[in-house]
């Protein structure tokens, strides 16, 4: 095995991280270290999806990770244009059908524990785990050579030549990174750069739990939701379901969004989360709650829906919290990538695709042979300039598909198809491969200045 060019340190070990320690893989001189927060590797949540775009990036990392990827899709993998999302005005008696979502290819849907444990199984032996690791602090020397120090609540300190922050919405790795960029920017825009560290509450608040498929179709044989993506539409409240698993459960996410609370300071009382929390703390973001406190936003909604509704059995709620829009996703060699960069609503299914795309395209910058210590702000300057203005309108996009299904913007019913096929044909229609090339002649080209 050759010397190592550099050591990189992964902080978060969800889908980003992994998907970076993975692509990694394919230059043996880069050696990775993974620290996880928690006591194992794990994600949390029930179902993920993942669009084209994204899956084509999946492709790259070869073709028994595919192959894997594949065993546990509830759907195959196409380039046609399929009939994707049903949606439907729900918040009525009768419900009426508004549209089907068409898209090049299909959302590819797995159990979040199933998709992540893929990455796991295919961590290289040149990267190394470490659990129960949360970073408490990191010093990054002004030498572009003397390694970076990482320190860890639980007292123990490592090092690394290349810090990388996939440790989530709440991470650490922006606090710190963002205060040191609040220090050598224009006094003037200082206090924006560090308003930009805590995450800021989107006003929206989400139901999720996962539904026997056996319970809905003796309820309700064969239920559309048995067979195919459906999104039920109502005022400032919606709720998509989906099979999973092979059809043996069907994945619940229902919304409420209150537009007067977005970016304001979250309270438990202010989402009408408080009675649902057992015991936890008021400003918890997320909790257990009963099947009865689920299906509580939902209760005027068609017989269709209700079909469903009545299936739950308890789930979690989730206040959905975003990362306002950074000033810069590095700084020295220290990047951000994922949750950390650009945490989004959920309403393109687009936050571990993006993820995704993000890691990648790191690799790829880091992996080159151009690439050497001297040179890494260079690399993370190349990776901040492609992919934070991407991140950034998916991220808009995001928020206005949520508001569609909220019914709170003022499009017509009849042209909320048109609106949505528009605002999201990225997903399928476009390609990470030329932003890599673009990468790719940026960290060639000497003469080009990203910084």
């Amino acid at each position: 095995m050759p010397s190592p060019r550099f050591r990189v340190a992964i902080c978060g070990g969800g889908v980003g991280g992994l998907t970076l320690a993975v692509s990694l893989s394919r230059y043996p001189d880069i050696v990775v270290d993974v620290y996880e927060a928690a006591q194992s590797f794990r994600e949390v949540g029930a179902g993920v999806g993942i669009w084209p775009r994204s899956f084509k990036v999946l492709q790259k990392l070869g073709p028994d990770f595919e192959q894997q990827i594949l065993h546990y899709s509830s759907s195959g993998w196409t380039e046609e244009f399929v009939p994707s999302i049903k949606y439907r005005k729900s918040d009525q008696v009768i419900g009426t059908e508004l549209f089907m979502l068409m898209t090049k290819g299909e959302l590819m849907r797995f159990h979040r524990a199933h998709f992540h444990g893929v990455f796991l199984s295919h961590l290289p032996p040149s990267c190394t785990t470490h659990n129960a690791k949360r970073l408490k602090s990191y010093i990054q020397p002004c030498s572009k050579t003397s390694p970076i120090t990482l320190a860890f609540t639980d007292g123990s300190t490592a090092t690394c030549d290349i810090l990388i922050g996939a440790d989530g919405i709440k991470s650490a790795v922006r606090s710190f990174m963002l205060r040191e960029l609040a220090e050598v920017v224009n006094p003037h825009a200082k206090q924006s750069v560090l308003s930009c560290i805590n995450p800021v509450w989107s006003g929206v608040t989400a139901y999720r739990t996962l539904i026997r498929a056996d319970k809905l179709r003796a309820r309700c044989p064969g239920h559309r939701a048995l067979l195919e993506p459906v999104q039920y539409l109502g005022k400032d409240a919606f709720f998509l379901v989906y099979p999973i698993s092979h059809g043996q459960y069907v994945n619940f996410a229902g919304f409420t969004l209150q537009a007067d609370l977005v970016d304001t300071a979250y309270e438990a009382d202010a989402a009408n989360l408080r009675p649902s929390f057992k015991g936890k703390a008021n400003n918890e973001w997320v909790g257990e709650i009963t099947a009865e406190q689920v299906i509580r936003p939902f209760k005027g909604f068609e017989g269709d829906a209700q079909s469903i509704l009545k299936c739950v059995e308890g789930g979690t709620i989730w206040a959905v919290h975003t990362v306002k829009t950074l000033p810069a996703t590095n700084f020295g060699r220290v990047a951000l990538l994922g949750d950390a960069a650009h945490a989004m609503m959920p309403f393109q299914g687009a936050g571990a695709g993006q993820s995704i795309e993000d890691a990648y395209l790191l690799a790829t910058v880091l992996g080159h042979k151009s690439t050497t210590l001297e040179t890494i702000p260079r690399a993370l300057a190349i990776y901040d300039k492609l992919r934070r203005p991407f991140s950034t309108d998916v991220a808009l996009r995001s928020r206005l598909n949520g508001q569609i299904c909220a019914l709170q913007t003022n499009i017509p019913l009849h042209k909320v198809g048109d609106t949505m096929t528009k605002n999201w044909e990225w997903a399928w229609l476009t390609e990470l491969d030329d932003d890599l090339e673009e990468a790719v002649r940026l960290v060639e080209d000497r003469s080009f200045n990203v910084i």
